[in-house]
């Protein structure tokens, strides 16, 4: 019996999995370390944040991104935008120095088991484990708009699935959104031989402003703090405070999770964005068809009028919104049973990240609607690995009594069992 599995293995499962080991826990980690960040993040893409707000976390604090670019000559200084492919690969680097060794295999199912858990993996072996962190990332929760959902695949992408900007060489592209992925998305492609264009609701575009110095004079930084997610008294709070948030009644976090820090680009993005792509302010997209081998797009524009635009592809750059039910690893049964915040379809969750089925804990996205903004950026590691593996110590301490509901059918034989 293993005291938790860690299924994920991106910044949060990483980090949970670096805090477990280092407090003595029996740990496994399932996941391809970084896979969002390998295997979806478009080729010359940046980091967004700070490198210095962008750890993943170990106890000791020890294996940081500064740590793993000053070993290697690598620039992460303050203002500075990162590669994606550093960050990456010191994520590759964190899960060797810091974490048990990952198991690159797939969990596809987790289930209440007696007063426990049992998982299997896509190969066929069945765990048993006192306690499981569902850290599974942002890919799960993709969200396509409903006008475009019967669309071909090979007509309509995610930006989280725009790997090649090249592949779209000499193509007319046509970019939803208005938020950092959909202009840093239509700018590579631009950059690659594409003809991007940005469709938004919004009526203008929010740009970040270049990142204050750290050294200021104390009345500038106690008027307009530092945090790893900005500056402002407002992001402070949601960067270094995310159990303030989880004290606020259900209504005003979840308002939070949707308005706070809204869409917008970097500052180091603006002049290569204007550059070279146009953009369509004020359209609401109405619906989508294909026509041929193009897709055409009818748009209601800001003063009620239509417009139509044939385009050969779509990427919707429309984000991720935290949904249990597409969670496909817990069954239906075990969905129902957890109990939701407020009116949304996330997890409700105690201090400690743990949900109301004991012993099953949820970090990342699906933890934004309890727990603020922070979530969503891997700034918010470090508060969570901290608070979830000593919550998992606190529930390993206390006494086993059968809580969890009963499997609905008989356990099947098990082919392998450990």
């Amino acid at each position: 019996m293993h005291d938790l599995l860690v299924v994920g293995a991106g910044p949060y499962g990483l980090s949970i999995a670096a805090h477990a080991a280092s407090a003595g826990l029996r740990v496994r980690i399932f996941g391809r370390p970084m896979a969002a960040w390998r295997d979806h993040m478009p080729r010359g893409m940046y980091l967004k944040s700070e490198p210095w707000s962008s750890n993943l976390s170990d106890p000791a604090a020890v294996h940081t991104l500064a740590a793993y670019c000053a070993d290697r000559g690598v620039a992460a200084g303050h203002g500075e935008p990162l590669p994606i492919d550093t960050f990456t690969r010191y994520g590759l680097w964190f899960a060797q120095q810091a974490v048990p060794p990952v198991e690159e295999r797939t969990v596809t199912s987790v289930r209440p088991y007696l007063d426990h858990y049992q998982a299997r993996t896509d190969d066929g072996e069945v765990i048993y484990t006192r306690t499981v962190a569902l850290a599974v990332g942002v890919l799960p929760f993709a969200h396509l708009p409903e006008e475009v959902r019967e669309l071909p695949a090979q007509y309509v992408s995610h930006s989280s699935d725009l790997r090649d900007p090249a592949a779209f060489r000499d193509l007319d592209v046509t970019v939803l959104g208005a938020g950092q992925a959909a202009l840093e998305t239509a700018t590579l492609l631009a950059e690659e031989g594409a003809r991007p264009r940005v469709v938004a609701r919004s009526a203008g575009l929010a740009w970040n402003t270049a990142p204050q110095p750290l050294k200021r004079p104390l009345l500038r930084r106690l008027r307009d703090p530092h945090c790893g997610l900005g500056t402002g008294w407002p992001s402070w709070v949601w960067s270094e405070a995310p159990w303030a948030v989880r004290a606020l009644p259900a209504a005003a976090r979840l308002r939070i999770a949707d308005r706070a820090l809204g869409p917008a680009g970097a500052w180091w993005l603006r002049e290569r964005c204007e550059d070279c792509v146009p953009v369509r302010l004020g359209r609401t997209l109405r619906s989508a068809a294909l026509r041929g081998r193009r897709v055409g797009l009818e748009l209601r524009t800001a003063d009620g009028g239509r417009e139509r635009i044939e385009t050969d592809h779509v990427v919707a750059a429309t984000g991720f919104v935290p949904d249990l039910d597409r969670l496909a690893l817990l069954n239906p049964a075990t969905r129902a049973a957890l109990r939701k915040l407020g009116a949304s379809r996330a997890p409700k969750l105690g201090a400690g990240f743990e949900s109301s089925l004991p012993g099953l804990y949820f970090a990342g996205l699906l933890a934004a609607p309890a727990f603020g903004p922070a979530m969503r950026f891997v700034h918010g590691a470090t508060f969570t690995a901290e608070r979830l593996v000593r919550d998992v110590r606190r529930h390993l301490a206390g006494p086993r009594a059968a809580r969890l509901p009963r499997p609905a059918e008989p356990a099947k034989p098990l082919a392998r069992q450990r």
